[in-house]
Parts: structure tokens; C-alpha cells; sequence
């Protein structure tokens, strides 16, 4: 039964029941609307003198019939709906204007790259620029005007439907869209050469084609977004979401920057913005739009409120790829807390299901709806976890106390992420740890010895790498982790030379230790991966810190960090003999 959606108070009983009946009319597939359905759609919108709109499934069955005002027709919200391959809605618009030219002209579309041909005996309808954004927004299979019947019999009508444009997937630009408008007119419904079946398939066939040129098979494909007010910061900044993104096994089809003055409080990019990024999305066919940016729980629902596609922020992207790579139960534990403490105040009715009020066994009370439950159960579930947590705070607690009564010194090596940490660990302790060109390889902290000659060890321990921004949340569920830093005697701060913000990398590294409460902890900053720098960048860095350069890979400069170990040690753990420390070292 189809849906009569529109102002219909101010209607008679029987043009009520009109309306209804224009909904039991099915088109055939083949068509693209019933001529019956024209003839008294067209009659009923030239008698009211309001615009009628219907929505055609592509089975020929009617799920709306609208009624609009004299001059607009206002659509329902259609719910949200998953991308198919062809990423159209599977609906099509036929839209029925009032009879008389005056009315027509209020409808008719101001840009002036739609022609009407003036030499015809017939007036063809013409498509409005709030009916085009509907088709592109919406993603209707097409959006027809049939014009009432003129000269007795025929009824002119107007098509548009998108169509890709080859060679442009990914491009995108003010000026330059990856969509055409394509218009077709004709003096009569019937003088239509279209058979809507195969015409929507081989749309499908070409839409589906140009969105997989250069993706990945497999790869959920996504869009960047950067909203910065300094120019400045962006390139790296989004350069790193791009980075975080491949990390978490997305395909990027496309970054949009923007830079503002002041950033939007309420969608960050504006309303206007925000629209072209959304209809962007949809003619890549991507349903996935990432903001670089920590998007406040306000800002979250106003910008989930305005599109269909899927929303998540820098701060989500993180957490995201913490749960794909936690392998230990404790780090399993520590994301999931993360997770439950970043998402409950950003729970919102994204389900009109989530607004059903919930009563009997299971419920809290008759008043109490499905929103109200889930976050009663994430409260819940963030309390069991800390709870665990906090069994292996204990745990870890009782293993460094052992090792401090056994006098073996810590050292822990801290840094960026992907600065290479995990393949200095592996080339000082003949280690075989897990090190990835990617963010964030490391999330568990990695444990290992080295023994000496004498019998004497130091214990080497592998973090987790920082980033800039990183979820306070995160934080504090990896407090339990990020306590192994907190005993450290020693921190040795990896660097990855080749980046281009590695100063600024510094800078995050240090800023979160001494959130951490961890700054005056005893520090060697080491300069990774110079076997990649020239002679004149190796001497800058000389010259500008006060550090070590080295190659983990290739293990250069390894004896002069382990002579700055030894050193360092033996000045600021108690008990140390300086000449237990030898630089042939081996791995336990």
C-alpha cells in the first residue's frame, strides 16, 4: 500500500481518497510510468492546483504518492539505505505540475544550460534545481515532469538521470564533478524511446564501472575530509589520516580540504559544503566519510542527521584500527573500554527503532526506550571492564616489583608511531617482533632481555607509538600499558628522520609523556632510519639536536647507542657497575 505523504488537511474527503488511489497503479517494468497514473495524476494536480509527486519502485509498484504546495514539492524522508553496487536508490521520481503555464514557470529550472526548444508546437516541462539535488542527493534511478495534457491527448515530458563520466572517479574540484546531468524531452509520454529495464541495468553496468577503476578489490573505499583554519597544518595532517586510513585497510578515492577562518560549530565545513561532500561521496560510490577532526557528540549527530553515509572521525579512525590489530586479551580489553567511553555520549537515535519505548521483562521501566538501554548497557560494560583492567594493573604491578628487587634496569623505547621502534627492539635483543610499515603495529608492549657476559641483563620494552591527537580515551584505558613507560630507568626516543614533521613528532611524543606525568624521565632521542638520509641531512640533525643518528635496519650506529645506554645508566640506576656494560651484545 503506498505511502500519501503532503499537507492533506485542507483537502475533501474525496480528493483524499483520489490521492490514494493514484498509489494501486502499477507502471510495467518496461515503462517508465503508467499512462492510466498520468492521466489522473495529472488531472488531480491541475485540480488542486498543487504539485503531485510519485515514487516508482523498480518492480512498477508505487511506495509514495506526494502532495506539494503551488510552486514546490516537498519529499518525505526516505529513510537510509545501503549502497548497492549501482548506488541508486531503486526509485524513480515522476513529478506532476499544476495545468496552467503560470504555475509551470514558478517550477521551471533558472540555469540556463537546459534548453527548450521554442520551435515546438508543445510546452516542454523543464527540470528545477531543487528536483536536480534531489536526484543527485537522493540517488533517484532518474526524475521525470510530465506536463498536463496541452493539445488535447499528449502530455510532454522532461527526463534527467546521472550518468558517470569516464576517466574522472576520484577527481574532485569546484568545477570538475565525477557526474553529467543527462536531459532528454519529448512531446508525448508516449513518443518516449526508452525501455526503463534495460536502460536502468546498462546505467547500473557503467556506474559500477567507473567506481571500481583503481580501487583494490575488497577495499571499503573512503573520503577524506580536512577542515583546518591554517592552511599550514593540513598537508601533514591529512596526509597522516590518508596513512591511518590504509592502516585500517581502506581505499581513499578522495581528500577534500577546506580552510575557514572559524570552523562550523555544528558541521565543522558548513552546510553547504557539507552537501557537496555528501552528493561527491555518492557518485563515487563511497558510503564512508572520515573527518579529520575530533568531532564533538553535537557535531556528530548533525552531520550523521544530514547524510545517509557513514561518519566517523580522526579519534574513531584510531580506536578502529587499535581493535584490528589488539592481539593480547589485555589489549582487547583496553580498546574495548576505549571504544565504550568515546561512543557513549555520541549514542544517538540513528535508528528511528531507538525511539520505541520498551516496557516488560528485560526493561527498565514502560518509559524506557532502546537508546536509553544501550547506554545503560555500555555504562555497564565500561564498568566490568575497568574492573578487569584494573586485575591487570595489579598483575603488571607485581612483575615490576620483582624485577626491581632483582636490580634490572628498564629501558623503553618511545616515539611517533611507525618511527621504528619494533626494529630497533628486534636489532638490540636478536628479536623476531612483529615491525610493519604501518601505524600502529605495536599495541601490546613487547618485553625483552639482554643478557651480558657477567650475567648481568637489562630488560627492553616496546610501546605503543603516539600521534598526534590521540583519543584522551585511549589514554587513559592504555594507562595500564603506558604505566611500563612510568617505570622505565631510561627512555630511548625514536625518531624517524625521514619525515618531514619530524620536529613536530617530537614535540607530540614529549607533550604526551608529560601528560602522562612521565617528562623528566631520563631521555636519549635517537634519529632512525638515516640510511636513507645524505651526508649533509645527517650532519643538520647533528647540528640542530642533541641526539644519535642510527639505521635499525641495517644496524648502524648501533655501538654508540649502546655506549649511551651503558652510560646513562650507570649515572641514574643505583648499584650499576658501568663496566658490566660491553658493546657485544647478545639477544636472550
Amino acid at each position: 500500500m503506498a505511502i500519501v505523504w503532503g499537507d492533506t488537511k485542507s483537502l475533501k474527503a474525496s480528493e483524499q481518497k483520489a490521492l490514494q488511489r493514484l498509489g494501486s497503479h502499477r507502471t510495467p517494468v518496461r515503462d517508465v510510468v503508467n499512462r492510466e497514473l498520468i492521466k489522473r495524476a495529472s488531472k488531480l494536480a491541475s485540480d488542486l492546483g498543487r504539485f503531485i509527486g510519485v515514487l516508482i519502485q523498480r518492480d512498477g509498484r508505487i511506495s509514495h504518492v506526494v502532495l506539494g504546495g503551488t510552486g514546490i514539492l516537498y519529499l518525505p524522508d526516505l529513510g537510509r539505505f545501503r549502497l548497492s553496487k549501482a548506488r541508486l536508490r531503486r526509485l524513480r521520481l515522476i513529478v506532476f505540475p499544476p495545468e496552467s503555464e503560470g504555475q509551470l514557470k514558478k517550477f521551471r529550472n533558472i540555469n540556463s544550460s537546459i534548453a527548450v526548444n521554442e520551435e515546438k508546437s508543445f510546452l516542454s516541462p523543464e527540470i528545477s534545481t531543487d528536483l536536480i539535488t534531489d536526484l543527485e542527493k537522493l540517488r533517484f534511478d532518474l526524475v521525470a515532469v510530465v506536463s498536463s495534457s496541452i493539445s488535447g491527448g499528449s502530455y510532454p515530458v522532461s527526463l534527467v538521470h546521472l550518468e558517470p563520466i569516464p576517466g574522472q572517479t576520484g577527481v574532485f574540484t569546484e568545477t570538475l564533478p565525477s557526474k553529467e546531468l543527462s536531459f532528454t524531452h519529448a512531446e508525448d509520454v508516449n513518443n518516449l524511446d526508452l525501455d526503463f529495464e534495460q536502460f536502468i541495468s546498462e546505467l547500473e553496468q557503467r556506474f559500477s564501472a567507473s567506481q571500481n577503476e583503481g580501487i583494490i578489490l575488497g577495499q571499503e573505499k573512503v573520503i577524506l575530509v580536512g577542515a583546518y583554519s591554517n592552511i599550514r597544518d593540513s598537508k601533514a595532517s591529512i596526509e597522516e589520516l590518508a596513512e591511518l586510513a590504509r592502516t585500517a585497510g581502506l581505499s581513499v578515492v578522495d581528500t577534500i580540504i577546506q580552510v575557514r577562518k572559524k570552523l562550523d560549530p555544528r558541521t565543522l565545513v558548513g552546510k553547504g559544503k557539507l552537501e557537496s561532500i555528501v552528493l561527491e561521496a555518492l557518485d563515487l560510490g563511497v558510503d564512508l566519510i572520515i573527518f579529520d577532526k575530533e568531532l564533538s557528540p553535537g557535531q556528530l549527530r548533525s552531520i550523521t542527521n544530514s547524510t545517509e553515509l557513514r561518519v566517523l572521525d580522526r579519534s574513531m579512525l584510531i580506536l578502529d584500527i587499535f581493535a584490528q590489530r589488539a592481539v593480547s586479551s589485555e589489549g582487547r580489553l583496553q580498546v574495548e573500554l576505549a571504544q565504550l567511553r568515546y561512543s557513549l555520549p555520541r549514542l544517538t537515535e540513528t535508528d528511528t527503532g531507538l525511539s520505541r519505548l520498551t516496557g516488560g521483562i528485560g526493561g527498565r521501566g514502560p518509559g524506557e526506550t532502546k537508546l536509553e538501554i544501550g547506554r545503560r548497557r555500555a555504562r555497564k560494560r565500561i564498568t566490568d571492564l575497568e574492573k578487569k583492567i584494573s586485575k591487570v594493573t595489579a598483575q603488571r604491578d607485581l612483575r615490576r616489583e620483582r624485577r626491581r628487587e632483582r636490580g634490572v634496569p628498564v629501558v623503553a623505547l618511545v616515539g611517533y608511531t611507525n618511527a621504528g621502534k619494533s626494529t630497533l627492539l628486534n636489532c638490540l635483543t636478536s628479536s623476531k617482533v612483529v615491525a610493519e610499515d604501518k601505524l600502529f603495529a605495536t599495541l601490546d608492549p613487547t618485553t625483552r632481555r639482554m643478557r651480558f657476559p657477567d650475567e648481568r641483563e637489562v630488560v627492553f620494552v616496546d610501546t605503543v607509538g603516539f600521534i598526534r591527537e590521540l583519543p584522551k580515551e585511549l589514554v587513559s584505558a592504555f594507562r595500564a600499558t603506558l604505566e611500563e613507560i612510568g617505570e622505565a630507568d631510561l627512555l630511548i626516543h625514536v625518531v624517524d628522520s625521514t619525515n618531514p614533521e619530524c620536529e613536530k613528532q617530537i614535540t607530540v611524543v614529549r607533550e604526551t609523556l608529560a601528560g602522562l606525568g612521565y617528562g623528566s624521565h631520563p631521555e636519549i632521542l635517537v634519529f632512525n632510519k638515516v640510511d636513507r638520509l645524505s651526508v649533509l641531512e645527517r650532519e643538520s640533525f647533528k647540528k640542530h639536536f642533541d641526539s644519535l643518528a642510527i639505521s635499525a635496519i641495517n644496524r648502524e650506529g648501533m655501538e654508540k647507542l649502546i655506549t649511551a645506554v651503558q652510560k646513562n645508566l650507570a649515572e641514574n640506576f643505583k648499584g650499576l657497575d658501568p663496566g658490566s656494560f660491553v658493546s657485544d651484545l647478545r639477544g636472550d
